[in-house]
C-alpha cells in the first residue's frame, strides 16, 4: 500500500495529497467514461489517501462536476479538498468564456449543486490567458474575494498555460493558490523560471497539471488535437519508445519526475478508472531511475520548453510558437 505524502496548500492552511485527482476525464473529455467505474475510482483514491480533486464546468460541459458530485455524496465529501472553476463553459473562442463578476457569481452557485455542497473549497479562474488582465484582475477576482466573504468559497485561484500572466497577475492581487498546466514535466519546466520561485516567496499554493504534457509522455502517444509543434511530439514518441526498450513505461518515469518537486503542493493527473489510480499512486515516494532519467533528459533537450500559442495574443509567453507547428 502506497503511503501518501501531503504538502502545505501555500498559507491556506489546507494539507493537499502529493497526487491529486484531476475529475476532467469523469466528463468524458478523453472518450466515454464508465459513471460506475468513476464513481468507484473516485472512493478508491480516497481510500488510498488522495484528498484533492478538481474538476470545471467546463469538462464534459458540466457532466464532470455532476459525475463527481455523485461519487462524493454519502460522506465522502468532507474527507476532501474539493476545487473547481469558473469563466471557460465551452469550446468556443468567443463563446466558450464569460469573465464577468454576474457569471462568476452565478457559476458558483450552479457548481454547489452539482457537486452537492454548500461550500467549494479552492474556487479557481478557468485560463484566464483567454480574458483581458484588467478584467481578470479588477473584475473577475474582486467578485470570487466577494464569494468568499459569503462563504462560498474557502480560497481563490487563477489557472493558465503561459506563465507570464500567471505571474503578473499573482503580483498584483493577493492570491491563495496558482494552476499551471504543461509547465513542469519532463517536456517542459519553465515553471521554475519565475513562477515557482514567486508562489514559494509569496505564500501562494502551486499546483501542477498535466505531468505527461497531454499525453504525449505516454505509449500511447499525444492525440490528433495537440497544440505542441510536431517536432516536440516526434521527440515524445522517440523517447517512449526508448523507455519501453529498457523496460520501462514512459508514463511512470514522467510521474516519477513531477512528484519529486519540492515546492509543488499536488500535481493534477486526469483519472476515471481504478487501475488508473492504482497505477499512477506506485509512482508516490519513487525516484526515477538517475541514469535513465538522464539519458531521456538529454533526448528532449533539442525541444526542451517549447511554448506554443494560448489564448489572446498579448497573453502569449515570449517565443511561443503557433499551435501544432
Amino acid at each position: 500500500m502506497t503511503e501518501m505524502i501531503y504538502r502545505d496548500l501555500g498559507k491556506t492552511g489546507l494539507r493537499v495529497s502529493i497526487l491529486g485527482y484531476g475529475a476532467s476525464p469523469l466528463g468524458n473529455e478523453f472518450g466515454a467514461a464508465d459513471p460506475k467505474e468513476g464513481i468507484r475510482a473516485v472512493h478508491y483514491a480516497i481510500e488510498q489517501g488522495i484528498n484533492y480533486f478538481d474538476v470545471s464546468p467546463y469538462y464534459g460541459r458540466t457532466l464532470a462536476e455532476t459525475r463527481l458530485g455523485e461519487a462524493l455524496a454519502g460522506g465522502y465529501r468532507d474527507r476532501v479538498i474539493l476545487a473547481t472553476k469558473a469563466g471557460r463553459y465551452d469550446k468556443g473562442r468567443e463563446t466558450g468564456f464569460d469573465f464577468s463578476a454576474e457569471r462568476i457569481t452565478r457559476s458558483v452557485e450552479e457548481s454547489l449543486v452539482r457537486l452537492q455542497t454548500d461550500t467549494i473549497d479552492v474556487f479557481q479562474i478557468h485560463d484566464i490567458e483567454y480574458g483581458r488582465r484588467e478584467q481578470i484582475m479588477y473584475e473577475t477576482l474582486p467578485a470570487m474575494f466577494r464569494l468568499k466573504e459569503a462563504g462560498k468559497v474557502r480560497f481563490v485561484g487563477i489557472t493558465a498555460y503561459p506563465l507570464g500572466i500567471l505571474c503578473d497577475v499573482a503580483e498584483t492581487v493577493e492570491l491563495d493558490t496558482i494552476l499551471s498546466y504543461c509547465r513542469y514535466n519532463l517536456m517542459d519546466t519553465a515553471m521554475d523560471d519565475r513562477l515557482a520561485p514567486l508562489s514559494a516567496r509569496m505564500g501562494i499554493g502551486l499546483i501542477n497539471a498535466s505531468p505527461l504534457h497531454m499525453r504525449v509522455l505516454t505509449n500511447l502517444g499525444a492525440p490528433d488535437w495537440h497544440p505542441a509543434p510536431k517536432r516536440v511530439l516526434e521527440v515524445g514518441r522517440q523517447v517512449a519508445e526508448y523507455c519501453l526498450s529498457q523496460g520501462v513505461d514512459v508514463a511512470d518515469l514522467a510521474m516519477q519526475f513531477v512528484l519529486q518537486h519540492g515546492h509543488v503542493a499536488t500535481t493534477l493527473v486526469g483519472m476515471s478508472k481504478v487501475r488508473s489510480v492504482e497505477r499512477n499512486l506506485k509512482s508516490v515516494g519513487v525516484a526515477p531511475d538517475p541514469e535513465l532519467l538522464a539519458t531521456v533528459q538529454e533526448m528532449i533537450e533539442p525541444v526542451a520548453d517549447v511554448v506554443w500559442k494560448e489564448g489572446r495574443p498579448e497573453n502569449d509567453d515570449p517565443g511561443a510558437v503557433d499551435k501544432a507547428s
